[in-house]
C-alpha cells in the first residue's frame, strides 16, 4: 500500500514525537541523516526542534508520508534558498524513511513527492542535495533522476579514520 503525502502538515504532539521516532530509527539503522548510531531521540529532538524553527519561519517545507495505520513512515525537509542570486533552486534535506518500510519502493514516492512539491513553489527550478559517500545514497539519488554535480572528498568525519565524502546532487525540475 503506498504512503499517504502531505505538504506542511500541522506539526502536533504526534507528528512531533512520529519524527523524533522516524529520525532515530532512521539514525540507529545506519541512515545518514546527520547522526551515527547509536543515537538517542534526546539527541535529534533539538535537530527537529532546528527544522520546525525554520518552518515557523518560512523557510523550510516539511513533506509527511503516513502508512496505512496513520504512523510516520517518511519524512524530508525542502528548505528554500535565502542567497538573492540562488533563490531559483531549494534544499532537500533529511530523507528519511523508515527501516521498517525500506524496499517498498516508498523512497522513490518520497523523492517524488518532493519534487511535485517543489515545482509547486514559485520560480523553483531545481532540487539540491547533500548525501554521505560511501553509503550507497548516490546511486539511490541517481536512480531518482538526480545527477552529481561535486564532491568533496572526506569532508564528512563519521568517526576517526572513517572520513566519507560530501556528494552534491541536483534534480532539475524543468
Amino acid at each position: 500500500m503506498a504512503l499517504a503525502f502531505t505538504l506542511d502538515p500541522a506539526v502536533d504532539r504526534t507528528l512531533h514525537d512520529g519524527l523524533v521516532t522516524l529520525w532515530t530509527d532512521v539514525s540507529n539503522a545506519g541512515g545518514a541523516v546527520g547522526f551515527v548510531p547509536p543515537v538517542a531521540a534526546d539527541a535529534v529532538r533539538p535537530e527537529l526542534v532546528k527544522h520546525l524553527a525554520s518552518m515557523t519561519e518560512g523557510r523550510t517545507r516539511l513533506l509527511v508520508g503516513h502508512d496505512a495505520n496513520g504512523e510516520v513512515a517518511a519524512a524530508a525537509f525542502l528548505t528554500l534558498n535565502t542567497h538573492r542570486l540562488m533563490r531559483h533552486w531549494i534544499w532537500l534535506y533529511t530523507v528519511m524513511v523508515h527501516p521498517t518500510h525500506q524496499g517498498k519502493g516508498y523512497g522513490r514516492d518520497l523523492m517524488a513527492s518532493a519534487a511535485e512539491a517543489a515545482r509547486g513553489l514559485d520560480g523553483i527550478e531545481a532540487i539540491r542535495l547533500t548525501c554521505r559517500g560511501g553509503t550507497g545514497a548516490d546511486r539511490f539519488y541517481e536512480a531518482c533522476g538526480y545527477k552529481e554535480v561535486g564532491r568533496v572528498p572526506g569532508a564528512i568525519r563519521v568517526a576517526e579514520g572513517d572520513d566519507r565524502d560530501d556528494v552534491v546532487m541536483l534534480l532539475p525540475l524543468y
